[in-house]
């Protein structure tokens, strides 16, 4: 049936690119509808289930006719508090639950809304780089322009911030910040955010730090807080999730907290767009953030075994990957002489075709993310190792390109 009728997108989706991850999802898709077993490190999706009480609570709370209705887009006061108490007793950061805390339908959510609550035509967000795809793409949706700097030298990057701010004009104003960083695993110590607070005092930045990854660490290593940082609340807000350490992903459960005035403009962008999370299930986020921390650090724990299979078996295959302090993810170097005949997409659309083994491609969180595979820590050690194995067949059974034209 044809049509002379046009559907007139508006400009903002024509500033979205196509969707990089298109082509390993596609074929993704195909081998499992030919029953191909595939190991699939691609996305960060958690594997393992929520705390049997918070199941529990979520069952009992569901069966509860007065939590079936409208809820507050804010959140439950109870929960806001539970948030600021954790708040308190992990990093000593006092925030009052009633102005400095709002709850978010998952952090992503909270993140691209404040995005528009903050940025419009014109204005100027520093990111960090390889990066996030919203953290781009939200600034764009939002109207606003973008600057990657590259976060895989701490000093360097913050001496690269107080360079744009200086040179750019209109000065940028927004500082999009994202640690432990993903995709490439840079982690910071709290003396960091002493710094951006520093630079976003004197150039008037507003500060939105992603902390996605604030419950998965290793050896020790305790990812800070920025908002533990003197004057934090002054210029900006922090986004978590209970989505990875407390296996929630699927649940959407996320918070801002921080500068009353920029999740005032959250909460008002909100009040527009939802009503509110089913209230049922941020009575068992209560129970989670109150009663399961325990369960949290034994996850850390599994991810962190997860970590030295992956890690320890592909440098025992040639390749050159750091060991992350924190995340669920590894940042692998492709080897040579794969590196330098096949850009990212290619060579991960290789290992899933040959190899049976999905990874995510480092072109796909931009061009310094060229070079890399992201790999998600979501299966168990023995699956890990097989993978490992797959790929090691997978290159020593088919050759690289030759380069056109040498």
């Amino acid at each position: 049936m044809s049509s002379d009728f046009k559907i007139e997108l508006a400009p903002r989706v024509h500033r979205l690119p196509p969707y990089l991850f298109g082509r390993i999802n596609n074929l993704l898709y195909q081998k499992r509808r030919a029953g191909q077993d595939l190991i699939d490190l691609g996305m960060g999706n958690p594997s393992d289930p929520p705390d049997p009480s918070v199941i529990a609570k979520l069952s009992e709370a569901a069966k509860d006719t007065t939590n079936h209705g409208y809820s507050k887009s804010n959140g439950i006061l109870n929960l806001r508090r539970e948030v600021t108490s954790k708040y308190l007793r992990k990093y000593g950061v006092r925030l009052d639950p009633e102005t400095e805390t709002i709850v978010c339908l998952g952090s992503k959510e909270g993140f691209s809304h404040m995005l528009l609550a903050l940025i419009g035509a014109g204005d100027t967000a520093i990111i960090p780089a390889p990066y996030f795809p919203v953290h781009m793409y939200g600034v764009v949706l939002a109207s606003g322009n973008v600057v990657a700097l590259d976060v895989s030298n701490t000093e360097r990057y913050l001496s690269n911030i107080a360079y744009t701010c200086e040179h750019f004009y209109p000065r940028p104003k927004l500082l999009i910040i994202n640690y432990p960083h993903n995709p490439s695993t840079v982690t910071v110590e709290p003396e960091f955010f002493v710094d951006v607070v520093k630079l976003a005092k004197k150039y008037g930045l507003m500060v939105i730090s992603d902390f996605a990854y604030a419950d998965v660490a290793y050896d020790d290593y305790t990812p800070p807080s920025f908002l533990s940082a003197p004057g934090a609340k002054d210029v900006g807000v922090e986004f978590t999730t209970m989505s990875k350490g407390y296996n929630m992903a699927g649940w959407r459960v996320g918070f801002c907290s921080g500068n009353a005035d920029m999740v005032k403009a959250l909460a008002t962008i909100k009040g527009y767009y939802d009503y509110g999370m089913f209230q049922a299930i941020q009575i068992a986020a209560i129970v989670a953030l109150r009663d399961t921390e325990a369960t949290v650090e034994k996850q850390s724990k599994i991810y962190q075994g997860r970590r030295d299979v992956l890690v320890e078996g592909l440098r025992r295959i040639g390749w050159e990957v750091s060991t992350p302090k924190a995340g669920m993810f590894a940042w692998a170097k492709i080897p040579e002489p794969w590196a330098s005949r096949m850009n990212s997409i290619d060579f991960a659309m290789h290992l899933l075709e040959h190899g049976n083994v999905a990874v995510s491609p480092g072109g796909g969180f931009g061009p310094l993310g060229e070079g890399y595979l992201r790999m998600a820590l979501v299966e168990n050690e023995a699956r890990l190792r097989q993978a490992v194995r797959q790929i090691g067949a997978c290159l020593e059974r088919t050759t690289a390109p030759e380069l056109v034209g040498v």
